[in-house]
Formats: C-alpha cells, sequence, structure tokens
C-alpha cells in the first residue's frame, strides 16, 4: 500500500471514530413554522458533509425553500426550511433515520463516494456512462445499438449543455433480465456505443464507461459534465435561449476571515441547490457558511468557501473559472423546448423505436428521464426541433400517429404553423434520417440504407 493510499484508510477511520464518539443528530419540526418543515442537522464534520444531506432531501423529492449552513470549527449545523412538491409540510417519519445513515458509520464517506458514487448494489444492472459531442438523432443511434446488442435499457437519464452531451444507462440482458458480465461482450458494447459517439465528423474527446455498479444519476452526470469541460464550451447558436434564464454569479474576497464569498441569483427550480453543491465539491472546495432563499420565483445562495487545502481564492483566472462551473451546474438541468411524458407497456427496443420517431420528425432531445416501473415505461423526454426553435403541432401529431399505442402528454408551448425549413425543398428532417442512418448502416445495424 503506497503512502496515499495509507493516508487515505488512517482518515477514514479517524472518521469513523469521530463518528461514533458524536453521533449524527437530526430533528424534524413541524411546529416553530407555520408553512415548512424544518431539518436540523447536528453531526462531526466531514468533507462531503452538505452534500450527502442535501442528496438525501433531493432523492426523497423535497423542495428546500431556505437553508443556514454553518461548519467552522469542526461540526456541521444547518438548518433547512423544506416543503413537498406541492409547496406542504411533509409528514415522511423516515427522513432524519435517512440522514443520519447517510452521515453516520453506514454512511459513505467523501471519498468512496468520489471513488464509485455507488449508492446501492445492483447485480441485475449494467450500468453504461457515455459522454461526447451532442447532435440531432444521437439519442436514437444509441438505443439502436443497445437494442442490437440484445441489451433492455431499464433506467436512464441525459443531459446536454453547450453541445456536449452526458448520460448514465442502467441495462440488462434481454434474454436473462440480469446485468452482464461477459467481458467480451462488454467490450463489444463499448466499441460500438464510441463509434456512434464519435460519429463520422467528429473524434474529440468522446468516452464510454461500462460496470455492474449502480450510480447515482445525477451526482455522477454532474461529475461527468464536469470533467468533459462543458463549462468552458461555448455555443453561439444557443445564446438567445440561454439569456432568458439569466444566472448572476459573483466570486469575491472576504480577506479579514480568510473566506471566499460566492453569490448566485437565478431563476428558482427544483433542485437547484443540489447542482450548484454538487459542483461546488466537485471543484474541491469545502462550504463553511451559507445561506440559501429559495422562497419566491428566484434563488439566492451565498456560500463562504476555501479550496480543500485551507486556502481562498487568489486568482481572476479561478474566480473566472467558478463563476463559468457554476452557471453551467444551472443550465444542465434547465430543459428547453416541450416536455414529453410517455407512458405504455414496456418491451426491448421500446426506446429504440420512440427516439427514432422523433428522429425521423426531426426533434432533437435536450434532457431525457428514462425509467420503468413494473410492466409500464414511463419516460420523459425534454425536445425542439434542431436549429432549437420550439416543435410545430404539425409535428407533435405525427409523432402521436406513429408511436400508436403509447399515451403522450405534451407540456409547453408549441408552435401552430410550420416553420419554413420543414416545407422547403431542403428539409432538415430528411437531412437527420439520412445521417443517421448511414451511420447505423455502416454499424451493421441497417441491412440497407435507402437514402445513401
Amino acid at each position: 500500500m503506497d503512502f496515499w493510499s495509507s493516508s487515505l484508510s488512517m482518515d477514514d477511520e479517524f472518521q469513523k471514530l469521530v463518528t461514533r464518539m458524536n453521533p449524527p443528530r437530526v430533528t424534524v419540526d413541524n411546529n416553530s413554522s407555520r408553512t415548512t418543515t424544518l431539518i436540523k442537522v447536528d453531526s462531526a464534520n466531514k468533507r462531503g458533509s452538505l452534500l450527502e444531506v442535501i442528496q438525501v432531501l433531493t432523492d426523497m423529492n423535497l423542495i428546500i425553500r431556505r437553508a443556514y449552513i454553518s461548519s467552522d470549527g469542526g461540526w456541521f449545523m444547518d438548518v433547512f426550511h423544506v416543503t413537498d412538491q406541492n409547496g406542504k409540510k411533509f409528514l415522511q417519519e423516515d427522513v432524519a433515520e435517512r440522514i443520519q445513515q447517510s452521515l453516520g458509520s453506514r454512511g459513505r464517506s467523501f471519498q468512496s463516494l468520489r471513488r464509485s458514487v455507488e449508492v446501492q448494489a445492483a447485480a441485475e444492472h449494467t450500468t453504461i456512462e457515455l459522454t461526447g459531442k451532442d447532435r440531432p438523432g444521437l439519442l436514437s443511434e444509441v438505443f439502436a445499438v443497445l437494442t442490437d446488442l440484445k441489451c433492455n435499457v431499464i433506467a436512464a437519464e441525459v443531459w446536454t449543455h453547450n453541445s456536449r452531451m452526458a448520460s448514465v444507462v442502467y441495462i440488462a440482458d434481454e434474454a436473462t433480465g440480469l446485468s452482464i458480465d461477459n467481458l467480451d461482450r462488454l467490450a463489444k458494447i463499448k466499441q460500438l456505443l464510441l463509434f456512434v459517439l464519435n460519429g463520422d465528423i467528429d473524434n474529440r474527446s468522446a468516452n464510454t464507461a461500462v460496470s455492474v455498479d449502480s450510480t447515482h444519476k445525477e451526482r455522477r452526470l454532474h461529475q461527468m459534465m464536469y470533467a468533459d469541460r462543458d463549462y468552458d464550451i461555448y455555443d453561439a447558436d444557443n445564446g438567445s435561449a440561454i439569456n432568458k434564464n439569466k444566472i448572476y454569479v459573483t466570486v469575491d474576497d472576504c480577506a479579514d476571515k480568510g473566506y471566499t464569498v460566492v453569490n448566485l441569483r437565478c431563476p428558482d427550480r427544483p433542485k437547484l441547490i443540489f447542482d450548484t453543491v454538487c459542483t461546488i465539491t466537485d471543484m474541491q472546495y469545502v462550504v463553511y457558511h451559507g445561506t440559501v432563499n429559495a422562497e419566491g420565483t428566484e434563488a439566492y445562495q451565498e456560500y463562504y468557501i476555501r479550496h480543500v487545502d485551507g486556502c481562498p481564492i487568489n486568482s481572476q483566472a479561478e474566480r473566472q473559472r467558478v463563476i463559468n462551473c457554476l452557471e453551467a451546474a444551472v443550465r444542465r438541468r434547465s430543459s428547453e423546448g416541450i416536455q414529453l411524458e410517455l407512458c405504455g407497456e414496456d418491451r426491448v427496443g421500446l426506446l429504440s423505436n420512440i427516439t427514432r420517431i422523433f428522429r425521423e420528425n426531426g426533434l432533437s432531445v435536450n434532457r431525457a428521464e428514462i425509467a420503468t416501473r413494473g410492466s409500464k415505461a414511463m419516460d420523459v423526454f425534454y425536445v425542439t426541433d434542431p436549429s432549437g426553435m420550439p416543435v410545430t403541432s404539425e409535428t407533435i401529431e405525427a409523432v402521436r400517429k406513429e408511436i400508436g399505442m403509447i399515451t403522450m402528454h405534451v407540456k409547453g408551448n408549441v408552435c401552430s404553423k410550420s416553420q419554413s425549413h420543414e416545407t422547403g425543398p431542403f428539409c432538415l428532417r430528411n437531412l437527420f434520417r439520412s445521417r443517421s442512418a448511414k451511420l447505423l448502416y455502416n454499424l451493421g445495424l441497417m441491412k440497407s440504407c435507402p437514402w445513401i
């Protein structure tokens, strides 16, 4: 064992000892506030404590309206004002126990979270992680490859930002319904998916990874997009859409206390504090004090931070990097376009068929949340046309007819008139259909390619 590994092991043992001597205390108070439930957390502090608590609250679909954070002096003392998704107080009895487990001896240390991001054993699933350049039809090509390789998609989440795509996909073997552990088969899956991500014109920084571990999808997606440096890749074509949801981030010195002060203001939405704290943690900063207010349409967050080595930010370049990364953290989950909620009987190849229909009707998927509950597929897609413009009502009706027995609910604004690029002699729909068909033909997943 090298010195670094030995140091980590000793740190872990010391943290366990401190936790046993000072077990975390969590209280849930429904009496002090008229509108929110108060959750008070006292615990010996360790790296990642704040993120672990926020992750538990987020996973329980609780909305953090206000928060007061303090972790100076090796002790973690936080107060969260939370509601359910309907803005009401909640009565979930296990929230205190789940937070205590996440912080206690049975919880995950920050080091184990960073190395594996493991949440639970998942012997029946194989996890695939994908990152690469985004393009219309990419998701359709990915699911077509998995279907051809006899893989059933159990769940998935897909994010796109600044022309980059990241996805965590849970698959199982079509025949057995269990995870795939054959190394040759896994290598083939990785090879073909990497070919799809690279496409036939772009070879920049595509990546695939396969494991039998389960992951916290949203936590991992932040890590993947941060590693892919989506924060410093600006897509000018998306500028008008981005400005609709302006984000203000400032990074200032607090010299007398030795902190750096980060302030963020932007339109509020669910999971916003989770997204920002994930990024601060991934950037190797520690939050010592903080205040969050998200009781109106806008959210205000203020954090007093230092680097893990105890030093505040001391250069303009580092300040700008923090600003760029926090803006990216907010925008990754921002949903452009209309929301399509699909529900139907699950079957192998269903996602491949749905995303093919999207592709052939000129729909571009910006974000997707895919889940299987019992025998039902419960999928949500956020879509625009290939140029980022709203989808027309004619396109939605065409998709609805082709999908058939699957129930589809549409949320958001739909254009009533067809766009000129849909009706002119040069049709973007046919262009993306041809390009995807050619790629799938080259992979051997189509017997003929009529558009070539």
